[in-house]
Formats: C-alpha cells, structure tokens, sequence
C-alpha cells in the first residue's frame, strides 16, 4: 500500500501559476497527476517515470511542468499561465509500470482543489 498525499492547491486568478507537491510513502515506476472537473472525466495532466521518461496532456500546451525528486519520493507540478479551464480536483497518483491510463494506477492521493478565476 503507497500513500499519496498532495499539496499546494488554491484558488488564483487567471494568467498565475501555482506549484503542486506530492509525497510518496512507498515505491513506484510511474507517478502522474491526473486532474477531474465536475461532470468530466478524469484526464492525465503530466506522468513521469523513475527513470525521467515524461508525459504531458495535449491541453498543457507547454505550461505545466512535472519534475520529481526520488530521494523523496517526491512530484511537483508546476502550472503557469492558468484558466479557468484548469479549475478541477488535482490527483497525485502511483503505477507499477509506465502508464497514461488512470485507470491503470494502483494508488491515488485524496486531491487537492485548484480555482482558476477571471
């Protein structure tokens, strides 16, 4: 069993940034953040292995940026230049193998909420 637990959301007004943690109790082969608006599905934001293999979504445009620190067991995510189109619960998630799918991902953090405004 891994826990996940996230941090850093908020609410901010369009056009900032916010930066997102995640601690891992345990280990992994893939960690992403996958994010669910109300009535949407939820979509993968940004997935990086443990080698540094990294995934984004075709939404990021280039805006967000995923990084870990292993020692720590530790993901960040780093949004700039945000919409109202981000609003959504954020999830820290873990897989045993390289993965997009969020199904396919065994461990899941509780979220964390990000408002976009204006």
């Amino acid at each position: 069993q891994v826990q996940l637990r996230e941090s850093g959301g908020g609410s901010v007004q369009a056009g900032g940034s916010m930066r997102l943690s995640c601690v891992a109790s345990g280990p992994y082969v893939s960690i992403g953040w996958f994010r669910q608006a109300p009535a949407r599905e939820r979509e993968a934001v940004a997935v990086v292995t443990k080698n540094g293999n990294l995934e984004y979504g075709h939404f990021v445009e280039g805006r967000f940026t995923i990084s870990q620190d292993s020692d720590k067991n530790t993901v960040y995510l780093q949004m700039t230049n945000l919409t109202p189109a981000d609003t959504a619960m954020y999830y820290c998630a873990t897989a045993w193998f390289c993965s997009w799918v969020p199904s396919q991902y065994n461990f899941w953090g509780p979220g964390t909420q990000v408002t976009v405004w204006g």
